[in-house]
């Protein structure tokens, strides 16, 4: 995501200038689709074509023109609330600290507190409505003084994946 903007909603824009490709565009898609409320593809005008005929009809389109120094902006496209967001993938946007400081607010965090991630991702998505899980994602993510969880805590993706696996045998 190029540009996300965090406030009443979760709203992102994918930027692809002339000299980019669509060709990741579909997985971006994908991704930025479980999550986001808003999406907005903002796309120099020899991709805007193309983007159209990729994009859901709630995503928002925005050809970007170069008119002398100055880009030109037309919205051919409004945004409209995604109809399809999974709460296990916004869960997802929360580190470990977090989603156990949601499940205990909720007080679903009793047997969860030393699993995985990934089965504390499930917890909070099982337990929480989509609109308050929106928001807690959101004041999180407002909240957060640093942007990168402690060497540590990262892990690979198939580690992660691993832990999922054993979470739910």
């Amino acid at each position: 995501m190029d540009v996300a903007v965090v406030n009443a909603a979760l709203s992102g824009f994918e930027l692809k200038s002339a000299s980019d490709t669509l060709r990741r565009f579909p997985v971006q898609m994908d991704v930025y689709s479980r999550v986001l409320d808003y999406c907005t593809i903002v796309a120099a005008g020899k991709h805007i074509a193309h983007a159209q005929s990729m994009i859901p009809p709630w995503w928002g389109c925005i050809a970007a023109n170069w008119c002398g120094d100055v880009v030109e902006l037309e919205v051919l496209q409004t945004p409209e609330m995604n109809p399809n967001v999974d709460k296990y993938s916004l869960a997802q946007m929360l580190w470990r600290e977090e989603v156990l400081a949601a499940l205990e607010i909720l007080g679903a965090d009793k047997g969860v507190r030393s699993k995985p991630r990934g089965a504390l991702w499930r917890r909070l998505s099982d337990v929480a409505e989509l609109d308050h899980l929106r928001g807690i994602v959101r004041e999180q993510l407002k909240a957060r003084q640093r942007w990168r969880p402690d060497s540590k805590s990262i892990q690979s993706g198939r580690q992660l994946a691993a832990d999922d696996a054993t979470s739910l045998s």
